[in-house]
Formats: C-alpha cells, sequence, structure tokens
C-alpha cells in the first residue's frame, strides 16, 4: 500500500490531477464558509440545533453543513442530483430520453445540457423557497433570521443560491475532466467527511468528562470499523452470471467464441433507496415543527422520533420497497437480453430472448431481497446506536446510512480512477490483483 502510495507521485500526470483536486476541495470547503447577505447567522444556528433528525438536518448533511450557516453554497450540489434522477425516471417512461439513451455520445451531451438547465430551474426555485423560509423563521430565544425580509432579500438569495450550484457544478465537471474523476460525487463526499472532525472532537470532549469509557469508547471505534467493512462487501457484492459468446466470421476475420460473466450487484440501486425513505420518513417531524404545541404535535414528534421502534420499522419497510423500485428502473433485463441476442451471447442452459430476460429477472429478484434487508439494517443502525449506547447524532450518522453508503461507493470509485492509471503504466495497484470494482454512479 506505502508502495502504491509513492507510485502516485512517480506519475507525473496522476500526480498534478490528484493536485487539482485537493485544490478543488479547499475551494469548495472555503466557499461553504462565506456567509450570504442579510442572515443573522447566529439565530439560524441556534434554530438548526433543534433540526437535525428533520428534512432541514438531512439536507444540511449532503451539503456539509453549509444549509445551516446559511452560505452562498446552501444548496450544496444537490439540484443537480434531483435533475439528474429526474432525468433517469424520465428515461424509463418517456420515449425522447429513452431514444437519447440509446444514441451513444451525442445523446449523452444531450442529456447533461438537459440535466444542467434543469439544475438552474430546480436551484432557483429551491432558492426562493429557501429564502422565504428564512423569513419565517423565529427562533426560540425570539431572534429572528432576516432582519430585513421582502423581496429584495428573496431575489438576492436566488441570485446568490442558484450561482453558488451552478459555481459547484462547474467545480464537479473540472474535476471530471483535469482531476481524477466523479467530481459531483467527491463533491458531496467531501461535505458529508466535513462532519467528522467535529464528531471526533465530541467525542474527545465525552471522553474527558467522564460521560463514557474509554472501553465503550474503543467498543465504539471498533463496531464503526465492522461496520464500514460490511458496507463495502455490500457494495462491491456480485452474482456472476456466466456468458458465452458464439464464434462469427466476418470477412477474413473471426470474432467471438469466448467466455465472459453478467455482474448482477447485490446492492444495484445504491444508496437511492435510503434517500428516498430517509426523505419521507423525514416530511412528518418537518411539518411539526410548524404546528401549534398540542398532543397531536408530541404524539408525531415521537413516533417519528429517529430513536423510536415505529420510525425504525416504517423506515426499514421503506427501504426495502425503494430497493426494488428502483433496481427496477436501473437495471432492465429485456434491454440486456436483446443485447447479449444481438452480439450472438446466450447463457449456457437458457434459451437467448425472452428467456433469457426471465432467467435474469428472477436471478435478480432473489439477490436484491437480502441486498434490501442488509440495506434497512444499515439504515437504521445509527438509531440504534444513538438509543442504547447514548452517542450523538452527529457521531452514530457515520455508524450507517447515507453518509456511510456514500463515502464508501466514492471512495472505491476514486481507488478504481487512481488504479487504472496506476496500472496503465505498469505500477502495482492498490490490490494486487488490480480489481477493484467501483460502484454505479449516482
Amino acid at each position: 500500500m506505502i508502495g502504491s502510495v509513492q507510485s502516485i507521485f512517480r506519475i507525473p500526470e496522476l500526480k498534478k490531477r490528484i493536485l487539482f483536486t485537493l485544490g478543488i476541495f479547499i475551494v469548495c470547503r472555503l466557499g461553504g464558509h462565506i456567509p450570504m447577505p442579510g442572515v443573522n447567522a447566529v439565530a439560524l444556528g441556534e434554530f438548526f440545533q433543534l433540526q437535525q433528525s428533520t428534512l432541514f438536518g438531512l439536507y444540511d448533511m449532503f451539503v456539509g453543513g453549509a444549509f445551516a450557516r446559511a452560505t452562498i453554497l446552501a444548496l450544496g450540489i444537490m439540484p443537480y442530483i434531483s435533475a439528474s434522477i429526474i432525468i433517469q425516471l424520465m428515461g424509463s417512461v418517456v420515449p425522447y430520453f429513452q431514444k437519447l439513451q440509446r444514441e451513444g455520445e451525442e445523446g449523452r451531451k444531450k442529456i447533461t445540457q438537459l440535466t444542467r438547465y434543469g439544475t438552474v430551474g430546480i436551484s432557483a426555485l429551491q432558492a426562493i423557497g429557501v429564502g422565504i423560509f428564512l423569513e419565517s423563521i423565529v427562533t426560540p430565544s425570539g431572534a429572528v433570521v432576516v432582519p430585513n425580509p421582502g423581496m429584495g432579500f428573496r431575489m438576492l438569495v436566488m441570485l446568490t443560491l442558484t450561482t453558488g450550484t451552478i459555481f459547484l457544478m462547474w467545480l464537479g465537471e473540472q474535476i471530471d475532466d483535469k482531476g481524477i474523476g466523479n467530481g459531483i460525487s467527491l463533491i458531496i463526499m467531501i461535505g458529508i467527511i466535513d462532519r467528522f472532525p467535529y464528531a471526533i472532537f465530541d467525542e474527545v470532549q465525552q471522553l474527558i468528562g467522564g460521560n463514557r469509557s474509554i472501553l465503550l469508547e474503543i467498543f465504539l471505534w471498533g463496531l464503526m470499523f465492522l461496520t464500514v467493512a460490511a458496507v463495502i462487501l455490500l457494495t462491491q457484492g456480485t452474482r456472476k452470471i456466466p456468458v458465452q459468446y458464439a464464434k462469427r466470421v466476418i470477412g477474413r476475420k473471426l470474432y467471438g467464441g469466448h467466455s465472459t460473466h453478467l455482474p448482477l450487484r447485490v446492492n444495484t440501486a445504491g444508496v437511492m433507496p435510503i434517500i428516498f425513505a430517509q426523505s419521507i420518513m423525514f416530511v412528518p417531524q418537518t411539518v411539526a415543527t410548524f404546528l401549534p404545541e398540542s398532543g397531536f404535535k408530541d404524539w408525531v414528534s415521537s413516533s417519528f422520533s429517529y430513536e423510536s421502534y415505529s420510525y425504525m420499522f416504517l423506515y426499514f419497510i421503506l427501504i426495502v420497497f425503494f430497493t426494488y423500485f428502483y433496481t427496477a428502473i436501473a437495471f432492465n433485463p429485456v434491454d440486456v437480453a436483446d443485447n447479449m441476442k444481438k452480439y450472438g451471447g446466450f447463457i449456457p442452459g437458457i434459451r437467448p430472448g425472452k428467456r433469457t430476460s426471465e432467467f435474469i429477472d428472477n436471478i435478480l429478484t432473489k439477490i436484491t431481497l437480502p441486498g434490501a434487508f442488509f440495506l434497512g439494517i444499515v439504515a437504521i443502525f445509527p438509531s440504534l446506536i444513538t438509543r442504547y449506547a447514548n452517542v450523538s447524532y452527529n457521531f452514530a450518522s457515520f455508524f450507517g446510512g447515507t453518509g456511510l453508503l456514500i463515502i464508501v461507493g466514492v471512495a472505491l470509485d476514486t481507488l478504481q480512477q487512481v488504479e487504472s492509471h496506476l496500472l496503465m503504466r505498469h505500477y502495482d495497484g492498490f490490490m494486487k490483483s488490480g480489481k477493484i470494482r467501483g460502484r454505479r454512479r449516482m
């Protein structure tokens, strides 16, 4: 491993790409601390202390705390992710987008252009909503977040936040072109990791203050290590279906005649089921914050608290449902079977065409079930840690859930990019077999 790291800096191009990527990270984190004009940051911080288990807390995690600080990058890159997901979903039902997906490089360029337009539109709408939301906030101590509300403030927020999102989108594309790739995913990952030093500092304070024993602290860190290892296994797990290609003679050349395999991922849906389920589960808590004090508000708050059993059970069921739902959208067995038939491929013992698609669909359904259950366990694990180990939510969120899955997935993708550069120049990779596999990008 040490030799592989040293090899990175022996390759001028790879060294330049990594340093460029690190420079972009610094720019992103600096932008995440530039305050937006017209906002009382102290009052906003007081308000967000009570919003960790709501949609606002979830969004703030993805943007590295920039939303709670009301910075110029408060929206983060999430409008781009939303636009990408919308276009991907439309590709399953709208013929125009299905046609673009089949047109190769030209189709991808058009989809990228439409995604950028969608990002601008979503950013503008969300920014106006953020401006109205900030104007409505009054902290428990009676302080207002926006001292001078009005249409001027809302237009300023829309211009500032939309520009910030477009700037982040451009930085992500620069990482793709001049850095090590996976620009958008890396920006999200860095935003999540930004919270980790604060979580460690809180744990040190707990240990110094005598609120936690050294044995319990060692146990928690060991448990985190095992959880990360389990998430890596979930992300890398595949079922390989053997595929044989028939020999074909075209002109004077012989094509095909080789054996390969079709890898079916245990977790084809990636992190999307947790994002969808978490967004739904945080809605009741978010709505409850705007309700007047009553017994109904207390019931909603207690029932949908992330430490309650009702929350964990419903959250688990939603994740299993969305895992199957998103897998059905992301992977089409009919298209895979048609492409195999087109190029002379077949699964030994299975007739090409409809039989092949049914066989692949049956295998995918079976391997998705344990993947969905394991994904659900990983998602509710931070809630269990918070409930039984008396750990803050900020630290417990790194024991599983959306943040850990994103960090692991993006880290594996980045290792794959660096691995390819090393092997291309005849250096040993991080793994001697050179078989690090990345996940499907978001």
